[in-house]
Formats: structure tokens, C-alpha cells, sequence
């Protein structure tokens, strides 16, 4: 999908808060280039809205939308002076009321090719690495087993 300008995306906000909250939404969205790991943020002090570009041109409609909804919990809730961070129970419960996704998923372009895999011999957890690990020195965060190097 194309990106949209400034007031199409504004218009698109304003009518998944309309039609998911049931209240308009009055301040300022914008699209950021710059993020990189994240769909998008809600900066509390400008009442601002960020959105990942690349989500929208990458991923599909409903993730996208799924990403607006989400910064829109955070709006909504600082809007109203409720809890509107992750950790709080008012958040977490809008974003089931609402059907908003609690994290986004890895843009497909960012998917990184990790060149070492570490095997538990105990638990059987896997580790990918982007580094070599001494498997004398270090052990299974989970249950403290021995790790063994896998071949790729």
C-alpha cells in the first residue's frame, strides 16, 4: 500500500478511534522513518502519535490498523488521566476491550539470519546468536543446563 499524506492518515486515526473507542481523536499524527523497531509510540507531552512507515508498506492493512489501535489505548487512557503504560491493568484491559494487538510483528526486511544456534542439553531450549558463545564459560538461563553448539 502507498503511504498516505499527512491527512489521510489523520482521517484513517480519527476512524479507527471513532469506530473502536467511540471518541474522536484531536491531536497530531505523523509518519517516522527513523523507528526501526517498533510500529509505533505515543509521546505523552505532545499528545503525539508516530507511526513506522514501513509497516505500512511491508506488513499488511490489519497489522497496520492493529498499530494505530494500540498507540490509541495509550492516547485514550492519558487523555482521561487512567493508566495508559504497559504495565497497567487499564491498559492491558483496553487493549482486549479493543481487539488491539499487544506487540507488533517483526518487520520481514529487519528479520535478522542468526549464524550460531546453542542447544540445552537439559531443558532443550534454543538460542540463537549472532556471536560465538563459550559454552564452558556460559549456561541455560532457564534451568542452568549445559549448552551445545548446533551446526546450521
Amino acid at each position: 500500500m502507498a503511504l498516505l499524506d499527512e491527512k489521510e492518515l489523520f482521517e484513517l486515526v480519527n476512524k479507527l478511534s471513532e469506530i473502536s473507542f467511540n471518541k474522536p481523536f484531536r491531536h497530531e499524527v505523523r509518519f517516522n522513518h527513523r523507528l526501526r523497531t517498533t510500529g509505533g509510540r505515543y509521546i505523552p507531552g505532545k499528545k503525539l502519535i508516530e507511526l513506522n512507515p514501513k509497516y505500512l508498506t511491508e506488513m499488511n492493512v490489519e497489522e497496520f490498523n492493529g498499530i494505530i489501535k494500540h498507540e490509541l489505548c495509550h492516547y485514550h487512557l492519558h487523555i482521561e488521566g487512567k493508566g495508559y503504560k504497559h504495565r497497567d491493568k487499564e491498559f492491558r484491559d483496553l487493549l482486549k476491550a479493543t481487539g488491539s494487538p499487544r506487540h507488533c510483528s517483526p518487520l520481514p526486511s529487519e528479520q535478522k539470519e542468526y549464524r550460531y544456534k546453542y542447544l540445552c542439553k537439559k531443558c532443550h531450549h534454543v538460542y540463537n546468536r549472532m556471536r560465538r558463545v563459550d559454552v564452558n564459560k556460559y549456561s541455560c538461563g532457564k534451568c542452568r543446563g549445559e549448552l551445545v553448539s548446533q551446526k546450521e
